[in-house]
């Protein structure tokens, strides 16, 4: 397996591959993951843009992560920003990498390739800070937030609900650069 950055092209080029990583890893329904096309394809083109991936050595995708600055209009950045108070607002936005897609496919997972895709993206990313959104899960069994929590990811905002979707979410963050220890 060997980890490698990506370019939009790139991404665009092995979209239905990222697709069905993104939807064994989330376990979502087809008619969804159609919806999420579309998205991605808008994301690639956003400032900042920077991704990652994990791939085989036969060349197939174990798993992806991107992310891109966050600004006024982009959905996650309205919904999460209306949420917050002023403080917190003033923290987290000004200069704000969110980690949008951090993925790895099931049978791949529990290798540290989620570890090393983490780490390869906010090393690249551009940004005074970072945020994402994970389901909420118990800390203690859930991978992803063991992975969080290991990179020094706070709370930002628990037990959020975003239109359309009926789970509760978590909103994390840290300090970039990467190297910057938390807090």
């Amino acid at each position: 397996m060997r980890l490698v950055p990506w370019r939009p092209d790139d991404l665009s080029r092995r979209l239905d591959d990222v697709v069905a990583v993104y939807g064994e890893a989330m376990g979502y329904r087809t008619e969804l993951l159609e919806a999420r096309r579309g998205y991605i394809a808008t994301h690639l083109r956003r400032p900042g843009f920077r991704a990652v991936a994990t791939l085989a050595t036969d060349g197939r995708l174990a798993g992806f992560g991107y992310g891109y600055l966050s600004a006024p209009g982009q959905w996650w950045h309205d919904q999460v920003f209306g949420a917050l108070t002023d403080e917190q607002r003033k923290l987290w936005f000004p200069d704000c990498f969110e980690v949008v897609e951090l993925h790895v496919r099931p049978a791949a997972q529990g290798h540290g390739l989620g570890a090393r895709q983490l780490s390869g993206l906010l090393r690249l990313a551009d940004g005074a800070t970072t945020l994402l959104s994970t389901p909420e899960a118990d800390e203690r069994t859930s991978r992803a937030w063991r992975l969080y929590r290991r990179f020094g990811f706070v709370d930002v905002l628990r037990n959020f609900y975003f239109p359309g979707d009926e789970r509760s979410f978590a909103v994390l963050g840290r300090e970039l650069p990467l190297d910057r220890p938390p807090g």
